[in-house]
């Protein structure tokens, strides 16, 4: 069989939430069915370490795709033309963009809905443009997957999709999360906080991820318990233009704060381990990866409580109302305060990670294509 892939953000020099999907996944695929061809459609020049097999064909399409002018373009044309040049069986999206024009049998991913639900966090051009297509992605699969139980309720309701044409495989997370040695715990906050402890949040600056009220209820227990010694890193980069100048914060609260910006994984995992809490309280998340790298490395979490985070983090966290400044900040000081705490959730986020592998999500989606093809 053939098997095209859109593979357009596997990017060697940033890959982020659609391309590691991808990377993990599409690559397992490749290695482990090598009876199989797959078709692999880029948007640009490629870097060969994405070709995981002799049993893949590279294709760079145009135009880049980055734009919804250009995303309609490239799926509805180019992609459509591709498939039908190279006799495809089926095409699967892994960031749930379809063609629409096209005949071919499709999968897509869909990892979340957001936009349906907070439509102001997005640019007017990207918001009209996934609130009018993404329905009908929805109902051109041939099956969808997701990565949680909810993101699959919510895709149901909001598009009115049948139960079972949608399957849910969890994420996982990269092996280079682990645990380390006291002595390194020690390095890394020597190296990124100065010498000091440090909380920790990861993910791009988008309005969805709440660091503005992250950081107000770290100013809250930096000025009420000035005993607490953190210091705040955020690990992660603009999502669209500006979203960094958006997030406020007072002259005072800059020296106890760090923006690393995009990290290398090793790098990222290493910071990862060395916090001694991690800190992710979005509002909306279709699975929250960060949170299995967390509980790999075994560091405490405090968590937000709406969407999908409690279904991944289970008893592995202590929760708040992201919406609440107040109860992120009380909830803030009791886990920076409390050592048993901090104990009893990294043994259960340890054991908890056991749980997300992405040979377990490859081994789904592999399902659900074979079951496709069989059709």
């Amino acid at each position: 069989m053939r098997i095209a892939v859109n593979t357009r953000f596997l990017l060697s020099t940033k890959m982020e939430g659609f391309g590691w999907y991808t990377y993990e996944v599409v690559k397992r695929l490749v290695e482990e069915h090598p009876e199989h061809e797959f078709i692999f459609f880029f948007d640009r020049k490629f870097d060969e370490k994405f070709i995981f097999g002799d049993n893949v064909t590279p294709v760079v399409l145009s135009p880049q795709a980055r734009h919804p002018i250009l995303f309609r373009i490239w799926f509805d044309f180019s992609v459509k033309r591709a498939l039908k040049k190279y006799d495809v069986d089926l095409f699967f999206s892994p960031d749930g963009f379809l063609s629409l024009k096209s005949s071919i049998p499709q999968v897509n991913v869909i990892h979340d809905i957001n936009f349906e639900h907070n439509p102001e966090d997005l640019p007017k051009n990207a918001r009209k443009y996934l609130k009018k297509y993404f329905p009908k992605f929805a109902q051109k699969s041939k099956h969808i997957l997701t990565v949680s139980e909810y993101s699959k309720q919510d895709i149901c309701k909001t598009y009115g999709i049948d139960e079972s044409k949608v399957t849910v495989a969890w994420n996982g997370a990269s092996e280079a999360f682990r645990p380390i040695s006291l002595d390194d715990k020690k390095k890394a906050e020597a190296k990124y906080a100065g010498g000091q402890p440090y909380l920790l949040f990861v993910g791009a600056l988008h309005p969805r991820k709440n660091v503005q009220r992250l950081i107000a209820a770290f100013e809250q227990v930096k000025n009420d318990h000035p005993e607490l010694p953190y210091k705040l890193i955020i690990a992660g980069e603009e999502l669209f233009s500006g979203s960094k100048k958006s997030v406020a914060i007072s002259n005072e609260l800059r020296k106890h704060i760090h923006f690393t910006g995009h990290l290398k994984l090793e790098e990222l995992a290493f910071l990862m381990a060395g916090a001694t809490v991690f800190t992710f309280v979005p509002y909306f998340e279709g699975f929250g990866i960060p949170l299995v790298e967390a509980m790999r490395c075994g560091t405490p979490i405090l968590s937000g409580d709406k969407t999908s985070l409690p279904e991944v983090a289970g008893e592995a966290a202590l929760y708040c109302n992201p919406f609440d400044v107040s109860d992120i900040a009380e909830k803030l000081k009791l886990i920076c305060s409390d050592d048993d705490l901090r104990i009893k959730l990294s043994e259960k986020g340890l054991e908890r990670s056991k749980l997300f592998s992405w040979d377990s999500s490859a081994e789904k989606v592999w399902g659900v294509l074979t079951s496709i093809l069989k059709d």
